[in-house]
């Protein structure tokens, strides 16, 4: 029996070297009509099985961290390396790295074998953390982790947004969030069950890291039948292989690649690859240097927000006279809605103008966090954090998509990763930020701090942001 390789080699026109000019306008116009089907949406669940963990893990940080605290390892609000901000500020530097130096590196070697190999290298550094033995060495290995999830997340919105038709590529993204965001009960839950107690001689609070640890065992086997992304392929120079790779999707998503015949388009031109310093040329280009100034800026203040409120929630509820097992369940209550901001984006994210959802939603989480500062009542705190989190991982759908296409395949993963890093930069900083704010001023002002960040956010996508629903890359980022 022929390989799939093999077999998709004969919907190659016989004796034909192929043009990258023509492929890249072949490529680009049967993407365009691949059909927005279960096929497809099973392909995009299989690319976003390694983001599950990594948002497993992005949201871990605050469900584990009263338990650090009772383990007697960090201290709940200090400063230094034993402390919650020193942990999250280790992780997230990590993160700061994976997407600003390692972004261009998906660039250079390919978005399936980045995504792949970033989670295998994730899980083992999470292993080795949730096994550490004090402070130093568990934000050390915290750091490391951070590596590959910042890898992860800017590579699964750049190969999902190669491979979407325009017409659908904000619901695309939004699916990948949707199943990523599952997680966020799971842990949730998971934390509320074992995080107060201690099993097997382990604390709690080791075993939920240990459960996102064991990402690379499920998805290796799912991801390994996914073709490279074409019009990566294509930018490299690798035609055959991207007429091979565009064949084995349109077969995924259900298409047979033979009624499939070439249509060149000339204005279309290819993609060149860009270094490090090269991509970094382009993004502040008279072309896209306002869009690299705006997203890096945006990044800044969204992610004082979004991780003001999503890691520190269960540290605040504590702060408000919660106990530990009572924290983490008000927690995990409010978790059970994150899945849901997805699904209402996946219904809006074509049909509403990106730009504006980013705008309006940024706006709605600032006035649910100007409630939680001041509302007391159980019912009214779990209420407003639930919309909260609704809001926010609806924007965080829409925000995904929308950095993603504003810059050409050839660079996109570095340019997103540059844009992207300013975020993670920020949240090294968070912890410090949230930990002041609470022993200096209270409960209230952390809230208040958190709307502030989200009105200057919804600002500057407001004021430079460029308008992107259902143009193709090639139009949004030539």
């Amino acid at each position: 029996m022929r390989s799939s390789r093999q077999s998709h080699s004969l919907f190659r026109p016989c004796g034909v070297t192929i043009d990258s000019l023509r492929l890249s306008a072949t490529i680009a116009q049967r993407l365009e009509r691949l059909p927005i089907a279960a096929g497809l949406r099973r392909l995009v669940a299989r690319i976003s099985a390694g983001g599950w963990f990594e948002f497993y893990d992005l949201f871990m940080t605050g469900y584990i961290a009263l338990g650090l605290v009772k383990s007697g390892l960090f201290s709940l609000l200090g400063s230094g390396v034993a402390s919650l901000a020193g942990f999250a500020a280790a992780g997230f530097s990590g993160m700061f790295a994976g997407t600003l130096i390692f972004g261009w590196v998906s660039d250079r070697f390919g978005r399936k074998t980045m995504f792949t190999w970033s989670l295998v290298f994730y899980s083992l550094m999470t292993c080795a953390m949730a096994l550490a033995p004090n402070a130093l060495a568990i934000d050390c290995l915290r750091f490391f982790a951070g590596l590959g999830i910042g890898v992860q997340i800017v590579t699964i919105d750049a190969y999902i947004s190669e491979i979407a038709p325009s017409r659908a590529r904000g619901l695309l993204i939004a699916l990948s969030q949707a199943i990523g965001y599952t997680a966020v009960p799971v842990v949730a839950f998971a934390s509320y069950l074992l995080v107060p107690h201690t099993f097997a001689g382990l604390d709690g609070w080791r075993w939920v890291a240990l459960g996102g640890a064991a990402g690379a065992i499920f998805v290796w086997p799912i991801q390994r039948g996914l073709a490279e992304s074409p019009r990566w392929l294509t930018g490299h120079g690798r035609n055959n292989e991207a007429y091979d790779a565009l064949a084995r999707i349109e077969e995924q998503a259900g298409v047979n690649p033979k009624s499939q015949p070439p249509e060149p388009v000339s204005e279309v031109q290819r993609s060149t690859h860009g270094r490090p310093l090269q991509t970094l040329a382009r993004i502040f280009s008279q072309e896209y240097r306002a869009r690299t100034f705006m997203l890096a800026s945006f990044n800044i203040f969204q992610t004082i927000g979004f991780y003001g409120f999503a890691a520190w929630i269960p540290v605040l509820l504590n702060q408000r006279g919660s106990d530990v097992t009572q924290s983490l369940h008000y927690s995990s209550i409010i978790a059970i809605v994150t899945p849901l901001g997805p699904l209402l984006a996946m219904r809006f994210a074509d049909t509403l103008e990106r730009k504006l959802q980013i705008v309006a939603l940024a706006v709605s989480s600032a006035a649910c966090a100007l409630v939680l500062a001041y509302v007391t009542a159980p019912w009214a705190i779990v209420t407003f954090g639930a919309l909260i989190t609704l809001v926010n991982t609806w924007f965080s759908c829409a925000f995904h998509a929308y950095q993603s296409e504003l810059y050409p395949t050839s660079i996109r993963a570095g340019a997103v990763g540059f844009v992207y890093s300013w975020s993670r930069l920020s949240s090294i900083f968070v912890g410090y930020l949230y930990a002041f704010m609470l022993r200096a001023h209270g409960v209230g002002a952390a809230f208040e701090t958190i709307a502030a960040a989200m009105v200057i956010s919804a600002t500057i996508v407001a004021l430079v942001g460029p308008l992107t629903n259902r143009k193709p890359l090639e139009v949004l980022a030539p």
